[in-house]
């Protein structure tokens, strides 16, 4: 019987995930497209793995990666699935099955349009379940609200949410028992904080925000979760791909979906040193990092192989020398009241804030 990795509690919840969850992005044929056939044996491996914590949305491929993560789940026990509202699909005839469409290189003939409202919502989740070929839907992530993706339209999206019915449809759905909790899902912090003054987030996915190279998070976001209860999800590990591949590989450097500016190649130019004079992977301590604290539920990487999810396993687990924590705090490569992990892997995750000081990590 395949043992599944360590877990964690979602908000307040019964819920628990993966401290590694499957990030199905890539699924959806995220910058390259992949065969029916490896998408599932790539959502195999992951269940072989342990891994039981899936995060897929209607905006991954248009459909195509719902429906390929539908298949590879049905039938399967103990899987905890997120998906996403916010954006219906609109079917288009004219779409031709090759194109690059906002980074996905996906047959599906349709268009995303956005909807934050009650109905929106509501068609949204029942969208997701027909596609999914499932039931039933554990979490739902409001996705890319905020200013970072609307711009001037952000405060017309945020009213769907507040005066349109948009958290009324979630909440309804939560007291109704047909999902078990909803949050948000996004890569900016101040539409967080401003949206748990209108409602019980359960769970937070943010992409990018809390990372090796970026604790801003630390500033509102997490106190705030910490006060109200809420869980985070780790999205983005790797800052769109820098914090896995270095600098020194000769190639263009991404950072937040595209090429990394001079500062964030210094920067971590600066981790890759440190992690050469203790040999530890670049990547495994991006993956080890955010778990140490104690508000981190779990983190999810994008995974498009079983090549993929061997390697995040591997630095998932690497053990990573206490020694090397401390120097990222004295270099002030880390935000001096982040929590360091100590210990192994993912069978033992105490924390720490300042060398010297105890804490554990739930």
């Amino acid at each position: 019987m395949i043992q599944p990795l360590p877990v964690r509690s979602i908000g307040r919840t019964t819920l628990t995930v993966t401290e590694l969850g499957f990030g199905t992005a890539p699924l959806g044929n995220l910058y390259r497209a992949v065969s029916d056939a490896q998408a599932r044996d790539t959502a195999t491996a992951a269940i072989e793995a342990g891994i039981t914590y899936f995060d897929t949305a209607p905006y991954y491929g248009f459909g195509l990666s719902e429906r390929r993560v539908g298949d590879a789940l049905r039938g399967q026990d103990g899987i905890v699935l997120s998906t996403k509202v916010g954006r219906l699909l609109k079917a288009n005839a004219t779409l031709k099955a090759d194109a690059e469409r906002h980074g996905f290189y996906s047959p599906m003939p349709f268009e995303p349009e956005f909807d934050y409202s009650f109905d929106g919502v509501m068609s949204s989740w029942e969208a997701s379940k027909q596609r999914l070929g499932l039931a039933s839907i554990d979490i739902l992530y409001v996705h890319d609200i905020g200013r970072l993706t609307h711009g001037n339209r952000h405060e017309a999206t945020f009213r769907q949410l507040v005066d349109g019915g948009g958290f009324r449809a979630l909440e309804h759905l939560r007291a109704a028992g047909a999902i078990r909790a909803f949050g948000l899902g996004v890569n900016e912090t101040d539409i967080c904080v401003e949206a748990m003054k209108h409602v019980q987030l359960d769970v937070i996915l943010l992409a990018g925000r809390y990372t090796l190279l970026e604790q801003g998070a630390l500033h509102a976001l997490l106190p705030a979760c910490d006060r109200s209860g809420t869980s985070i999800v780790i999205g983005g590990p790797y800052n769109s791909g820098i914090l896995a591949t270095g600098t020194r590989h000769g190639a263009a450097a991404h950072y937040d979906y595209g090429i990394a500016p001079q500062s964030v190649i210094d920067r971590v130019r600066r981790l890759e040193s440190h992690c050469e004079r203790y040999r530890v992977p670049l990547a495994a301590a991006a993956l080890q990092f955010p778990l140490a604290h104690p508000r981190v539920a779990s983190v999810i990487p994008g995974l498009g192989s079983r090549l993929h999810i061997e390697r995040t396993l591997e630095g998932f687990e690497r053990n990573i020398p206490d020694a090397f924590w401390y120097d990222l705090k004295n270099e002030e490569l880390l935000h001096p009241d982040a929590p360091v992990p100590v210990g192994y892997g993912a069978t033992r995750r105490p924390s720490l804030s300042e060398p010297g000081a105890a804490g554990h990590s739930t």
